[in-house]
């Protein structure tokens, strides 16, 4: 059987490739970096045990076992895994072995309506952990105006924001706002990287011939909007990273890596009672 590697940080994207690539008959190993900069912070700040929660489907299972093997890479303890069911909206019973852990960090295999349970509850239950980090819904405004200071020092990974600087950016975000009405998305934003990535291919091809274009496609590296691309030779994607944010003041800031931060993580994440 021929293996594959699928390097994906799109939960839901890897797991549609996953299962078409099985259902051709190949061995797919995959892996995810969502919460790569969260567990980096962790380590480098000096903390010791993480605790995993996720929702028990597909996707929130991919990205917890994603992050039990980046914290375990980092050099970090797992002190505490369990899955909740779809659905769910009580995690008292949760939470209270997460408190009973005490990680110096918890990490959320989330999607938005539990992201946001999770951490009213946490409130509730006084669970405090030094670091807090959701995946899917913590970087929608909604979950800013649904939480409000609630929010506050809670981290998230995002694919694109507008405010990274990569060529191009400022000027695509405010292009796009005035043709369409409204912000991109970083599904239309990478779109239009492919779109430009396309190009530049074709145009070192000085060709329209698939072969010739899939030839410069394997060899270029550059950076968009979007952020940076270059793949290997399979044809995966290596270059592009997600970053981490976190909520500062009623606004997203990247806090990691170092070199497409806007500002500092605060650190570390105050008691709920001294907020």
């Amino acid at each position: 059987m021929t293996r594959v590697l699928l390097i994906e940080d799109n939960t839901d994207a890897r797991e549609a490739l996953r299962a078409l690539l099985e259902l051709d008959g190949y061995e797919v190993h995959a892996a995810a970096d969502g919460t790569e900069g969260l567990v980096d912070m962790a380590a480098k700040r000096g903390l010791k045990t993480v605790a995993v929660v996720n929702e028990d489907t597909l996707f929130s299972k991919a990205a917890a076992a994603g992050a039990v093997e980046i914290v375990k890479k980092k050099g970090l303890q797992v002190v505490f895994a369990e899955a909740y069911p779809k659905g769910n909206t009580d995690f008292s019973a949760l939470l209270t072995k997460v408190k009973a852990a005490n990680p110096d960090v918890l990490a959320a295999a989330t999607y938005f309506d539990d992201a946001v349970a999770l951490t009213r509850q946490m409130k509730e239950l006084n669970v405090n952990p030094k670091m807090f980090g959701v995946t899917v819904g913590g970087d929608l405004p909604e979950f800013y105006d649904t939480l409000k200071q609630n929010a506050e020092y809670i981290y998230g990974a995002t694919q694109w924001e507008h405010t990274l600087p990569y060529p191009g950016n400022p000027e695509y975000f405010e292009a796009y706002k005035k043709d369409f009405g409204h912000e991109p998305s970083y599904h239309s934003t990478a779109g239009y990287a492919g779109c430009l990535i396309y190009a530049e291919a074709v145009k070192r091809a000085n060709s329209l011939d698939a072969d010739k274009v899939r030839e410069q496609l394997l060899k270029l590296e550059m950076r968009t909007p979007f952020g940076d691309y270059k793949v290997e030779a399979d044809g995966f994607q290596v270059a592009h990273k997600m970053v981490t944010f976190q909520w500062q003041r009623e606004k997203k800031v990247t806090v990691w890596p170092d070199e497409l931060a806007q500002g500092k993580p605060l650190f570390p994440t105050p008691p709920w009672t001294s907020r």
